[in-house]
């Protein structure tokens, strides 16, 4: 694991398991923000928002959910699955907070809280990162927002397939959204499939395009 400086001037992480980056070179939290925050978050016209992350990763897309919910006074239930978490000394050298001049308290809180358990970031926001397997993974809770996350289809292929898909539309809410940074066809079609109406969007510096999925 390495860090790389993003196209924006924010960081990310570089994996020599998976030979990817977390985000995108052209912009990690430009990306971010395009993609789950723009097209997922902002989509959902609700008081109080229950989100399920696919990758917790640099812990990113749950510090910019918070921002957002902060900001507008917004409920979030946050919970973020993640097999393989990041070192204590990458998680040190990431910036999120000087870069977004915002409380570096609350990212820490992300990272340190314990696995597997509910903690309360602010008196609105309550978050748990749960270490397992996507594909094992028990729900007993249901999701307006899914973050969909993981490394490409060509390096966890596994986790963008029917069953994964059928699995988190049979936990999302009516009207529930998925948002993902990928546009490949076939996770576009797999989407379909299982039930979703997807939309192609505009995509963030450096891709043509993003999906985003709807249930009902």
């Amino acid at each position: 694991m390495s860090i790389k400086t993003t196209a924006d001037g924010s960081k990310t992480v570089f994996s020599e398991t998976f030979q990817e980056c977390y985000h995108s070179i052209n912009g990690a939290v430009t990306e971010s923000m395009h993609v789950f925050i723009d097209a997922g978050y902002r989509a959902c016209d609700k008081d109080s928002i229950s989100i399920f992350e696919v990758g917790f990763g640099t812990g990113l897309n749950a510090y910019l959910t918070y921002l957002e919910a902060k900001k507008h006074n917004i409920g979030v239930n946050y919970h973020a699955i993640e097999m393989f978490p990041l070192e204590d000394f990458l998680i040190a050298m990431l910036d999120y907070p000087e870069f977004l001049s915002t409380d570096m308290d609350a990212f820490r809180v992300f990272h340190d809280s314990t696995w597997n358990k509910t903690v309360m970031v602010s008196s609105n926001f309550s978050f748990k990162k749960i270490k397992s397997d996507l594909l094992k993974i028990d729900f007993t809770e249901k999701y307006d927002l899914v973050y969909f996350d993981a490394f490409s289809p060509n390096q966890q292929p596994e986790l963008w397939t029917e069953f994964v898909f059928k699995k988190l539309f049979d936990q999302m809410n009516s009207g529930g959204i998925l948002t993902t940074y990928c546009a490949k066809g076939d996770v576009r079609r797999t989407l379909n499939k299982v039930g979703f109406t997807v939309e192609r969007l505009p995509g963030p510096p450096g891709k043509h395009e993003m999906l985003r999925a709807r249930k009902g």
